[in-house]
């Protein structure tokens, strides 16, 4: 097995225990509620095959469904997560510089671009998510609210367990 196959199977089998057991009792206020666990789809590496990172969002989200009592709501947001991945990486991301920057990690692509890209991708997420949810206009406010809070809370996480990991790039 490679290395990099040993090293996402370690970050997966990690960021679900963390998200299920300590981080599923975490609430502030009972608004805010810190999703981790999409640090997954967020770091693997860029030659992963479309057809893949698809099928382990869905595994991922699955995944936290059965902790979580929701049947496919998180495997619909990580699905959906994926997607809009595949579309800012080709946007945003040079085909040559594969080489060069294996994983959209902070260390590897800049804080700009990683604070835009993980800031993307946890909206998606969160908004897809918390309206699944909820799936009803009378409470809009408070699933709005509980979105952005959401939202603030798991970029945050995110952020702080990036520059706890950062490795500068090499040149």
């Amino acid at each position: 097995m490679s290395r990099v196959l040993i090293y996402n199977l370690v970050r997966f089998v990690v960021l679900v225990l963390v998200q299920v057991f300590l981080l599923k009792n975490v609430a502030l206020y009972n608004l805010s509620v810190p999703y981790l666990y999409i640090l997954f789809i967020m770091l693997l590496p860029f030659e992963t095959p479309n057809v893949l990172l698809f099928f382990l969002s869905f595994i991922l989200g699955l995944t936290i469904d059965a902790f979580y009592d929701t049947p496919g709501l998180h495997a619909a947001a990580c699905v959906l997560m994926a997607f809009v991945r595949v579309l800012f990486i080709s946007i945003t991301v040079q085909k040559e510089g594969f080489d060069n920057e294996p994983e959209p990690t902070l260390g590897n692509m800049g804080f700009r671009w990683f604070f835009t890209y993980s800031s993307l991708l946890i909206l998606f997420h969160h908004f897809f998510l918390f309206n699944l949810e909820v799936f009803s206009l009378s409470e809009i406010q408070y699933t709005l609210l509980r979105f952005l809070s959401s939202t603030v809370f798991t970029l945050f996480l995110v952020l702080i367990s990036s520059f706890l990991f950062y490795r500068r790039k090499e040149r």
